[in-house]
């Protein structure tokens, strides 16, 4: 079973309808008249069993219609008594161009058209003007085949990730094959079409199997005809036939990516052509980072990554969250220079790394880039394992790998419900790690990411609670189900498990974000009730979720806020800067502070303040972006004062910087949430803000809280990737906590502002 097979029935095929088509042209007169070719698939020689006859009967319109009419039933008649599935048309040469001018999918076929009988002459003149005119209008028809294949995704999903593909509709199947055929004669692209021949080969292979079996021409491969398709193709099991469909899949999937890439890239519009083709003026590459740019409206790598090869997640994150794609050529080069990714990561890798999943659906196409280029696997040598690797389950709709990812791009729209977005994204990557090897695939998950999470740098507490999440992804749902959640053995054997509330914050939304990305079999409005009842019980028997302690002072700190004085000083770290700053307390102190931060360009990843001696004891950790210059204390400390003395106009220079970023559309993300959070352990209202960072926006909670006539008594700021977490520690001018009406409303107001993004 193979090529040679498939084309035997090809050239069997030709003869007998050689033979048919001799017998009903007998009686007519004309007979160099009329020709009968084959296209597409058969046109190719590769008719499976359950292929359609795709036949073109040209004429050059001298036969009497009567006659005509008749020549061709007396062909098609014996093939469908005979039970051939036939697609047939009858035109004349001009009416061939007229319909392939106008239809895509018509023009692709005549690229394979092919003499079976008649009038070789007719063929030969189709076959020659269809291929000059589809070179002629080869970016029209490129354009055409990438919105078909966009259609057919839609309709058939991605073959790769799919546990029982369309081996031809779907994405990565058959019909983009015939496409990259199709796209390699306009001679406008290089299509490197050797690259897929193995590919080609083995889903070729299989539909053909697929056909022998049932008996049918459907090209789904289900559950039920896995394993005799792989028995007769002569794979192990039905486990390493799916894994070889899906890697190529994926194979044919990356070159269709690298072609349209290079046909955007390499293909300017065109008033920019001179009469060669070429590029008349040069594009810019704007740096939107260190070693990161955009370059033809994809993010590209220009740092070195020999010494810095942290710009690859820098890159990833850039592109994720500004919705645009990460160039191929740029992973290409991180493959060729990467061959480990250093360890553990510097924080900012991570916190990359965190954006990037955070990014929602836009993430997808850019871990598919890093995957396709191998990457995954260097960041994650275990990635490597699951990578493509089927569910025989019929709950799932995907391979272990795409289960995972889309789990992420639920979790995503969950960053606003759990304090720790940064620990329930990454939980969602990696919660089904385990699966493919002995043993419950919780308890090995568990075992497995613990290392990995080690060498991506996160503190130990950190990891225990992602161990904790992956071992136990799938207690909420199945004790939701099965058990009695009326009786308190129920709640206690949950609480037992699960004991801090963060945990079981965290546990609940990575339970709706597996239920979600699984499908509507496996996660359902009932089933969702069921989960919230439950967790809502356990949250009863523990206590709320604790707050971050406020900030402890050393002496010297506390003896430079008693002084009154301005001070401000650096600690220069390897990865990030630390700026103590210190200075005497007033309403809107913090969204100055913050406001001449970011118009320094220094963006804050952390910051703890808090007031002690009628004075404010700041300390942030900053990243410089790629704009800034040298971090200069002296400058620094003139510019400090210039914003405490209201010589800077913060707000339109906040504006400015947010003008020149915008070059590029936002990612949809969450709306930000403000919560008051009641706790009898401060004397202070405790303010809990949650949102999409932005450049600005602890500038912006300041001045929603300055406004609102309150003060901030401390503060602890953390962003986790791409997502803000704030608490702020608020009580009235005269120190009073405020009341739980003025409390809301105090929330209610940084919520708006944030939401309207007015500075």
């Amino acid at each position: 079973m193979g090529t040679r097979e498939r084309r035997a029935r090809s050239y069997s095929a030709d003869a007998h309808l050689a033979s048919l088509f001799n017998d009903a042209l007998l009686k007519i007169p004309s007979r160099d008249s009329l020709a009968l070719a084959a296209v597409g698939g058969y046109g190719r020689g590769e008719l499976s069993p359950g292929s359609d006859l795709d036949l073109l009967f040209l004429h050059n319109g001298n036969i009497p219609e009567a006659d005509l009419t008749k020549a061709v039933e007396k062909i098609l008649y014996p093939l469908w008594d005979s039970g051939f599935s036939v697609d047939h048309s009858v035109r004349t040469r001009s009416e061939v161009r007229e319909i392939a001018d106008i239809d895509g999918r018509v023009a692709l076929g005549l690229l394979d058209i092919r003499w079976v009988a008649g009038n070789r002459e007719l063929v030969d003149t189709v076959e020659s003007v269809a291929l000059i005119e589809w070179r002629k209008n080869g970016a029209r028809w490129i354009n055409e085949l990438r919105k078909y294949s966009q259609e057919r995704t839609q309709r058939s999903g991605e073959l790769a990730y799919l546990l029982e593909p369309d081996l031809k509709e779907s994405r990565g199947g058959l019909r983009d094959i015939t496409a990259l055929r199709g796209i390699a004669k306009t001679d406008l692209v290089a299509v490197e079409l050797e690259r897929i021949a193995k590919a080609e080969s083995t889903l070729n292979n299989a539909r053909e199997a697929l056909h022998l079996i049932t008996e049918k021409s459907s090209d789904r491969l289900s559950f039920f005809e896995q394993d005799k398709v792989a028995d007769l193709l002569g794979y192990k099991d039905a486990d390493e036939l799916m894994l070889n469909i899906a890697q190529s899949a994926r194979t044919v999937d990356y070159l269709s990516e690298t072609v349209f890439h290079r046909f955007d890239q390499y293909r300017p519009p065109a008033k920019l052509f001179s009469f060669k083709g070429r590029q008349s003026a040069e594009e810019k590459t704007v740096e939107i980072g260190k070693g990161v740019g955009i370059y033809q409206g994809e993010v590209v790598i220009t740092g070195d990554l020999d010494s810095d090869p942290s710009v690859l997640l820098r890159a990833a994150a850039s592109a994720a969250q500004r919705g645009i794609p990460l160039s191929i050529d740029s992973c290409k080069l991180a493959k060729d220079k990467l061959t480990a990714f250093p360890q553990p990561w510097p924080r900012e890798a991570r916190e990359d790394f965190v954006a990037l999943l955070g990014a929602g659906n836009a993430m997808a196409q850019v871990w598919e880039a890093l995957d396709q280029a191998e990457l995954t696997q260097i960041l994650i040598p275990e990635w490597n394992r699951i990578r493509s690797l089927p569910q025989r389950n019929a709950l799932h709709r995907h391979t272990v790998d795409r289960h995972m990812v889309e789990t992420a791009l639920h979790a995503s729209l969950l960053t606003r419900q759990v304090h720790r977005p940064d620990l329930l994204l990454v939980s969602a990557l990696l919660h089904d790690i385990g699966k493919g090897l002995p043993g419950d695939h919780s308890t090995t998950g568990a075992e497995i990411v613990k290392p990995i999470l080690q060498r991506m740098g996160f503190p130990e507490n950190d990891v225990a609670v992602i161990e904790t999440l992956v071992l136990h992804h799938l207690l909420l749902s199945t004790v939701a189900t099965r058990r009695d959640l009326d009786d308190p053995t129920t709640i206690n054997s949950v609480c037992e498990l699960i004991s801090d509330p963060l945990t079981i914050e965290l546990l609940h939304a990575l339970s709706i974000s597996d239920g979600q990305a699984t499908g509507n079999t496996a996660w359902s409005n009932w089933k969702a009730s069921l989960v919230a009842d439950l967790v809502n019980r356990v949250k009863k028997q523990i206590s709320g979720v604790g707050l971050p302690p406020q900030p402890e002072f050393s002496e010297s700190e506390k003896e430079l806020a008693k002084s009154g004085q301005i001070h401000l000083s650096i600690i220069k770290r390897e990865e990030i800067t630390e700026l103590l700053i210190i200075a005497p307390d007033r309403p809107g102190l913090l969204s100055i502070v913050a406001g001449f931060l970011t118009i320094n360009r220094l963006n804050v990843r952390s910051a703890r303040t808090r007031t002690f001696a009628n004075s404010a004891v700041m300390r942030w950790l900053v990243l410089a972006d790629v704009y800034a210059p040298d971090i200069s204390e002296d400058a620094l400390k003139e510019s400090l004062a210039q914003a405490l003395n209201g010589e800077l106009d913060i707000a339109e220079k906040i504006k400015e910087r947010v003008a020149s970023y915008r070059s590029a559309s936002p990612i949809p993300v969450p709306p930000p949430i403000v919560e008051v959070i009641h706790d009898g352990a401060t004397e202070a209202t405790v303010l809990d803000v949650r949102s999409h960072d932005q450049m600005g926006l602890l500038y912006l909670v300041g001045k929603a809280v300055t406004e609102s006539g309150v003060d901030v008594r401390a503060a602890i700021v953390s962003t986790l990737g791409a997502e803000a977490c704030d608490s702020l520690y608020i009580t009235e001018v005269d120190g009073r906590p405020l009341d739980p009406k003025r409390a809301l409303l105090v929330a209610q107001s940084i919520e708006q502002q944030l939401r309207a993004n007015k500075f």
